[in-house]
């Protein structure tokens, strides 16, 4: 079961971290960026709180994946790109696990904004390096922006869209310039960039997948792979930034390698086995029921859950608006009282799950109740363009309570009556066209069929035929990256300071454009313009009071069938391992593990 993507990543509290206050914009050269409120570690942090200085390094790892992979350009469209591949590249600056919208000098040696933030700019380490020893310059910087807003994926052209130019301002200075507006994470967003060597691609074709390892400059380089089968990451000793403070106490083991599996089912059999070291169970029927076994009981496996304060974000039945049955949210509304969260939740979940009751859960920026006062100001402009109950009415996803699931389907029928289909023959059918109301719910991975099969069964008694199709994991990122389903389970993975990622979940512009996040289809003027004012808010209560508006706009829009998250990271894991004692608040941190030398024998 897919479920909320976790980047896996390092940690421990033996560093006492010198807090700063946010920099004010124009104030000079500074080592880190913030969007709101403060950075957590001044200029002379040693390193972060959540990593052990002293881990020791060495060992061997091996993870799962699922599916395959053709590409090793995780940058562009065409292919699957390999799984870790993101540990060869750095970017100009990290981010810290235990704060929000922050970002701290990784290539960059400092950052340097325009007081009214029209324009930020990078000088580059001399340290910085490539693999291959020649240096990262501005050049490069350069041409890796103008590449990917050209060629890479189409996501970079509207993550970059406010960028007006890139410059070489000095001998390792690169200055970013934007354009008009009030955008004020994109300083940070523009930190977030990989830098890839001008040089080595020169005479290489971009665009094209390529299953030879592109010149990379992050902590680790590939070893050797086997096409769709295995790939091996071996950790760059002479690594140029290793005594950073960004990255003490990380990137720990000599070798990472990723083994693939065709499904979760053969992975979780593989993993008891000793096949991997480590597994993120989010099945809740195999947490509650498949490590009973010996190795769990000795104490040779570990099976912990990690709470963490992750916004989980909205995981959900998906309607493709593109499709004409599903365009009358009233349509929507209808099929979302057919799914039975309670049955599930109690049948297949063991009460394992909280239902998710908006985009932005676990999180102050989740809407709750009547709109505020904040809220109601942001909403004013679109009365009568949003539905009345943005305004007057909590969003609640359908429940079901002692009477079952019949009141709610009475209430489908009638909000389907009301958008023109009736029952007719047991079929229920369009009043005008005769046409039966179907449609095809497409998987990638055989454990949602438990739990959609019983959703199916109860669109049968009101007389809706769905049917389900599972399909192997390359067929169905070309399918998700086309908008080639008619529903489908996604997710949208939130951060607790939300900006430009939204133009490509809802904005009108990315409903058409491939491989976009926006599975939806979502075209709202007024959707539209509320991203633009959470990406522009000033300060923090804006952004807040903005979200919540958003996310208002979203539920009552009903393109979901909202479906349940979990606040902690469900680990299992051979008990070969030593980590930090605190987790980061963000992340599971597993680049801050390490192999623990009294207890690193064979897994299996």
């Amino acid at each position: 079961m897919r479920a909320l993507a976790v980047v896996l990543a390092l940690a421990l509290t033996t560093a006492v971290a010198t807090a700063g206050p946010r920099p004010a914009p124009g104030a000079g050269p500074v080592h880190g960026l913030s969007i709101h409120g403060d950075l957590k570690y001044g200029p002379g942090f040693a390193h972060f709180a959540y990593v052990n200085p002293r881990a020791p390094r060495g060992g061997s790892v091996t993870l799962p994946a699922i599916g395959t992979f053709d590409n090793l350009n995780p940058f562009i469209l065409k292919g699957v790109p390999a799984a870790g591949i993101a540990t060869t590249f750095d970017t100009l600056t990290v981010a810290s696990a235990d704060e929000p919208s922050s970002g701290y000098g990784l290539l960059a040696e400092t950052i340097e904004m325009a007081p009214d933030r029209s324009w930020v700019a990078f000088t580059l380490r001399a340290a910085a390096r490539f693999h291959d020893g020649s240096p990262v310059t501005p050049e490069d910087v350069i041409w890796t922006f103008d590449t990917l807003r050209t060629r890479g994926h189409p996501i970079y052209r509207s993550y970059y869209a406010q960028v007006a130019k890139v410059e070489k301002v000095g001998p390792r200075t690169v200055r970013f310039r934007f354009k008009g507006g009030d955008n004020r994470e994109l300083p940070v967003i523009v930190g977030q960039l990989p830098v890839l060597s001008k040089a080595y691609w020169a005479g290489r074709d971009f665009a094209r997948t390529t299953l030879e390892a592109p010149l990379g400059s992050g902590p680790y380089r590939v070893e050797s792979l086997e096409p769709g089968r295995s790939i091996t990451y071996r950790r760059v000793t002479d690594y140029w930034a290793a005594a950073l403070p960004v990255n003490v106490g990380r990137f720990n083991f000599d070798t990472m390698r990723y083994d693939y599996y065709r499904d979760g089912t053969v992975a979780l059999e593989a993993f008891k086995g000793g096949a991997y070291d480590l597994r993120l169970e989010n099945v809740a029927k195999n947490w509650a029921t498949a490590y009973d076994i010996p190795a769990v009981r000795e104490g040779r496996i570990q099976k912990q859950e990690i709470p963490n304060e992750i916004p989980t974000g909205m995981q959900g039945f998906v309607y493709n608006t593109r499709r004409a049955v599903f365009r009358d949210a009233r349509v929507r509304e209808a099929l979302a009282n057919a799914f039975d969260f309670e049955w599930t939740n109690a049948h297949l979940f063991y009460g394992a799950y909280t239902r998710t009751r908006s985009y932005f859960s676990n999180s102050e920026l989740a809407s709750r109740g009547l709109p505020g006062e904040a809220e109601r100001a942001v909403l004013a402009p679109y009365r009568g363009r949003v539905p009345d109950a943005v305004l007057t009415r909590e969003y609640r996803p359908p429940s079901t309570g002692p009477d079952g699931l019949r009141p709610n389907l009475v209430r489908a029928l009638e909000l389907l009556k009301q958008a023109g289909w009736v029952v007719r023959d047991m079929k229920l059918v369009n009043v005008e066209t005769g046409a039966p109301l179907t449609f095809e719910i497409l998987l990638d991975d055989s454990t949602w069929e438990r739990i959609t099969l019983p959703f199916v069964k109860n669109l049968e008694r009101l007389g809706v035929a769905a049917r389900v199709r599972t399909v192997d994991s390359a067929q169905y990122e070309y399918r998700m990256k086309q908008f080639d389903f008619d529903m489908t389970v996604g997710l949208f993975a939130q951060s607790l300071s939300p900006g430009n990622e939204q133009v490509d979940f809802w904005a009108s512009a990315s409903a058409d454009t491939p491989g976009s996040r926006n599975l939806a289809g979502v075209r709202d003027p007024v959707v539209d313009r509320l991203v633009e004012l959470v990406i522009g808010a000033p300060d923090r209560p804006a952004l807040v009071a903005r979200t919540r508006a958003l996310d208002r706009v979203l539920l009552w829009g009903h393109y979901v069938i909202p479906h349940w998250h979990i606040t902690a990271f469900r680990v299992v894991y051979w008990n070969r391992f030593g980590r930090p004692p605190v987790a980061p608040k963000y992340d599971l941190g597993f680049d801050t593990w390490w192999i623990d030398p009294t207890k690193a024998g064979s897994p299996a």
